[in-house]
C-alpha cells in the first residue's frame, strides 16, 4: 500500500494494491495490524453515510478524551473532503486540506485527532465510510461552520443541502477556548 503524506501534517493518504481483470477488481479494504501499525492506533468504530449530489457534511469533530481519528473513504460515488487544522499550536492552525476521494479510485484518508471533518457529495449518490480510533460521543461533538469565509474552502457545490444543525454551528473566530 503505498503512503503519502499530505501538506498538513498528520494527514496521510493510503492507495491500496488493486488487482483488476475481467472479471471486476479485487483490494484489501482493511487489515487492523497494518493501520494499527501505520496509525499507532486501533481503530474501534465504522461509520457509513449515504448522500445525494450537492450535500455537505461537516464540519464535525470530538473534543478532549472522546477525540476521534478518522480513516475516511468512498465506497461508490465521488466526495471532496475536507479536513481543517484546529490544533491551536500547529502553524497548519486554520488551514484546510481538500482531497477528491472517489469509489473508482480507491484511496483512504487518515484524519488524525485535531481536525475538524466534512465532504461535498459531487455525484449523483455517495457512498462514505469512516473508521474512528475512539467511540462516538454526542456530550463530546463539535464543529465549524462549513461556510466559514475566514477558511474559505471551495466547496464546488452551488446550492449546497445542509442539515440545520451544521448550518449553526459556529464560525472559527466564535470558537474561543475550542479544545479537541
Amino acid at each position: 500500500m503505498k503512503i503519502t503524506p499530505l501538506a498538513l501534517p498528520g494527514l496521510l493518504l493510503f492507495e491500496p494494491a488493486v488487482f483488476n481483470d475481467a472479471r471486476g477488481r479485487f483490494m484489501e479494504t482493511f487489515r487492523a495490524d497494518f493501520f494499527e501499525a501505520q496509525l499507532g492506533c486501533r481503530l474501534v468504530q465504522e461509520n457509513e453515510s449515504t448522500s445525494v449530489r450537492g450535500v455537505i457534511r461537516g464540519l464535525h469533530f470530538q473534543r478532549g478524551t472522546a477525540a476521534q481519528g478518522k480513516l475516511v473513504r468512498v465506497v461508490a460515488g465521488e466526495v471532496l473532503d475536507v479536513a481543517v487544522d484546529l490544533r491551536r499550536n500547529s502553524p497548519t492552525y486554520g488551514q484546510h486540506q481538500i482531497v477528491l476521494l472517489s469509489g473508482e479510485t480507491p484511496q483512504w484518508l487518515w484524519i488524525p485527532h485535531g481536525f475538524a471533518h466534512g465532504f461535498a457529495v459531487r455525484s449523483q449518490r455517495a457512498v462514505f465510510q469512516y473508521k474512528c480510533d475512539n467511540y462516538y460521543d454526542p456530550a463530546a461533538e463539535g464543529g465549524i461552520r462549513w461556510n466559514d469565509p475566514a477558511l474559505v474552502i471551495g466547496w464546488g457545490i452551488a446550492a449546497p443541502l445542509v442539515s440545520e444543525r451544521d448550518a449553526c454551528l459556529p464560525l472559527l473566530s466564535e470558537s474561543n477556548g475550542l479544545t479537541l
